[in-house]
């Protein structure tokens, strides 16, 4: 797919509705509220998966995240989305379950604000975790109760949507 397009991404008004597209970095510095998605994958004992992001990420570099993040491309469903984006950024396919929406606004750096009607999903990894390090410096698994604890003592660790996607993806996933 050509490079301009895919950084191309879908503005939405509250309801979620498609009210335009536009490019990434756009979106990005003048805090349009855009469809997103955040994945939280989980393990057979109930931990969840973290990455750091990589540290020239253009916002929120090193920062810990939830397992998987993106925006749907314009055309493409948010679910296909998340399994593609899962797939290049992990190496790993998921079911993904809808766990719910929130949006959030937050400035991401010196210049950019995240304005996302973010969309939940959750899963359970399968497979061997290969991250691209372009995208992801480091994974982690941990207790739902160890990241609710650091998040609240140490929140500059962490990614200004991870506690929402937390929220969620538990209350959803039976995880909490």
């Amino acid at each position: 797919m050509d490079r301009a397009i895919r950084d191309d991404i879908v503005l939405v008004d509250p309801e979620d509705r498609a009210i335009g597209v536009a490019p990434k970095r756009t979106v990005h510095l003048l805090g349009l509220r855009h469809r997103a998605f955040s994945i939280l994958l989980r393990d057979d004992i109930g931990r969840v998966l973290l990455q750091r992001r990589a540290a020239d990420k253009y916002h929120s570099g090193g920062l810990w995240a939830n397992s998987c993040c993106g925006h749907p491309q314009p055309g493409e469903t948010t679910p296909d989305a998340a399994a593609r984006r899962l797939h290049e950024e992990l190496g790993v396919h998921a079911t993904l379950n809808h766990a719910g929406t929130f949006t959030y606004r937050a400035v991401v750096g010196e210049t950019m604000i995240e304005h996302e009607l973010d969309h939940v999903f959750v899963g359970t990894a399968a497979g061997e975790i290969v991250p691209d390090p372009k995208e992801i410096s480091a994974i982690a698994w941990t207790s739902v109760d160890e990241l609710a604890a650091d998040l609240r003592a140490n929140p500059h660790r962490y990614a200004p949507w991870l506690q929402d996607v937390l929220r969620i993806g538990a209350l959803a996933d039976g995880l909490d």
